[in-house]
C-alpha cells in the first residue's frame, strides 16, 4: 500500500469527509484532542444524529492524535474501532474528546467520548491505530 501523503492539510485536518460533515478541530495532541460537529446535515431519516457520524468524528480524532504521536516520516492506520451509543441528539453540536489510553511505538489506543451541548454523554468509542513508517 502506498500512502500518497502523510502531511495533514491544515485547512481540512479531518480530511474531505470531515469537511463535508462540518467537523471543526479545537485542539490536537497525542494525549488529548477535541473537535465538534453539527447535528444538522448528519442525521438519520428519523432526525437524530447518525451513529456513523459519531464514528466519523471519533475516528478523525483518534487518527489525528495517533498521527501526531507517530511523528515525522510515520503514519497511523486504524485497525479497530468500536462504539457504544447511550443517548441520541436531534439538534445543536456534538463535541468529541479523545484521550489516550496507550501511546506505544507501534500501537496507540484512544477513547473518544461524544457529548451534546449540555455535556450529556452520547457515545463512547475506543480506537486502536497501527503506526507505520512512510
Amino acid at each position: 500500500m502506498s500512502i500518497p501523503s502523510i502531511n495533514v492539510d491544515p485547512e481540512a485536518p479531518a480530511g474531505d469527509l470531515g469537511r463535508k460533515m462540518g467537523i471543526e478541530i479545537v485542539e490536537v495532541s497525542p494525549e488529548r484532542s477535541v473537535a465538534r460537529m453539527p447535528v444538522e446535515g448528519n442525521t438519520q431519516p428519523y432526525g437524530i444524529l447518525h451513529g456513523g457520524a459519531h464514528l466519523v468524528l471519533a475516528e478523525s480524532l483518534g487518527s489525528m492524535s495517533a498521527h501526531v504521536h507517530a511523528g515525522p516520516g510515520r503514519y497511523a492506520v486504524g485497525i479497530e474501532i468500536s462504539a457504544s451509543h447511550s443517548r441520541s441528539v436531534t439538534s445543536g453540536w456534538v463535541t468529541g474528546t479523545c484521550t489516550a489510553i496507550s501511546l506505544g511505538r507501534t500501537l496507540t489506543v484512544h477513547e473518544i467520548v461524544m457529548t451534546d451541548d449540555e455535556g450529556n454523554r452520547l457515545s463512547t468509542v475506543r480506537m486502536t491505530n497501527l503506526l507505520r513508517d512512510a
